[in-house]
């Protein structure tokens, strides 16, 4: 069962979203917050597995409460909660910095429903999602303020460096094996060191890192 809290200062939106998400027989809401303070209590309650989380909120904003949540302390043996940011715009700076901050991701509110279920799956699996009418404009502004690139991505490994290229393209681990003729364990045991090496939390971050750094375009043999 996927655990999930929803975190909205609008009570009627946590309700559909509530609907929706218990209709379905591997999902449960666990708890829902009104503004992100109240929501880093909850989540320190209930443990869930996904938070739902509004970017423009009183008391506390989503980039906040998503900095603050990803950073609690987690149980041995138990893995932290992963946060999708939802907004009304197809990128703005705020779903940028909530993705710097440590979310997982971003949807749009009147995403598809069963895209919105689609991608709390994906999320728990281990993969990020961004909403995908706004990948382009991602790419796009992160080109615009492109920054020297960091130290540390010198200290990869050819493989690493090639597997890093590859998913900062969008690919999933099974496409990966599927060009360089590895197991899709292989691949996931690369893109984990390159994430750690590299200080990024999961591809949603990798691929932010990539662009902002101008590595896709500077590297394009891989």
């Amino acid at each position: 069962m996927i655990r999930v809290v929803l975190v909205d200062d609008q009570a009627l939106f946590r309700t559909g979203i509530r609907m929706l998400v218990a209709s379905q027989g591997d999902l449960e809401v666990v708890g829902e917050a009104p503004d992100g303070r109240e929501a880093i209590e909850v989540v320190r309650a209930t443990r869930p597995d996904v938070v739902l989380m509004d970017i423009r909120m009183p008391v506390m904003d989503g980039i906040e409460a998503t900095r603050q949540i990803v950073a609690l302390p987690v149980p041995a043996g138990a893995d932290a909660p992963r946060v999708i940011v939802l907004t009304t715009f197809d990128l703005d700076e705020a779903a940028l910095r909530a993705i710097r901050a440590g979310a997982s991701g971003f949807l749009l509110k009147d995403s598809d429903p069963e895209f919105l279920l689609a991608a709390i799956r994906t999320v728990h699996a281990g993969t990020a999602v961004i909403a995908p009418s706004a990948t382009r404009e991602l790419v796009a502004r992160l080109d615009r303020t492109r920054s020297p690139v960091p130290p540390e991505f010198g200290e990869l490994t050819a493989r690493e460096h090639g597997m890093f290229l590859l998913a900062a393209r969008g690919l999933s681990n099974a496409e990966i094996a599927a060009g360089e003729f590895v197991s899709e364990a292989t691949v996931k045991t690369h893109i984990s060191r390159v994430l750690a090496k590299l200080g990024l939390r999961d591809r949603v971050q990798l691929v932010v890192y990539a662009y902002e750094h101008g590595l896709v375009e500077r590297h394009p043999g891989g």
